[in-house]
């Protein structure tokens, strides 16, 4: 992919806010950032017209808690469709990370994430979507 170049003027305080963000998220450069924010902003609106996108379901929890189990399962079955695969990981003895590779329209991976990560118990969980096409 050929890249073209092009000038932006922004506000002193855009720009010092945009450096600022380019060094937390250790960007390599200007041009690096931007097209990360870009391409973040294209993935989030095809999320709202509800595009096939594929991402993770990622969650932690006590794996002492047999009820985040169970009601993981019966959730999942429920997606099958979109479910492509899970890995379980244990952190310690106690703490469990489980990973769902999911695949489908925006909406149905929202509302899968949004049904496991609300479990009783899950410590923290988060959804990662991206465009699949």
């Amino acid at each position: 992919m050929s890249v073209v170049r092009f000038s932006v003027s922004l506000e002193e305080e855009l720009l010092k806010e945009l450096d600022d963000y380019i060094k937390d998220n250790n960007f390599a450069n200007r041009s690096q950032g931007l097209r990360y924010l870009i391409e973040k902003n294209i993935v989030e609106k095809k999320w709202q017209c509800n595009n096939i996108v594929a991402g993770a379901v990622v969650m932690i929890y006590d794996h002492h808690k047999k009820e985040i189990l169970a009601r993981s399962n019966d959730i999942q079955h429920d997606y099958f469709d979109v479910i492509l695969s899970s890995q379980h990981y244990h952190l310690n003895h106690d703490i469990c990370l489980e990973i769902i590779a999911v695949k489908g329209k925006a909406n149905i991976l929202t509302e899968l994430a949004d049904k496991l990560i609300s479990i009783k118990g899950i410590r923290h969980g988060k959804l990662l979507m991206s465009k699949a096409d």
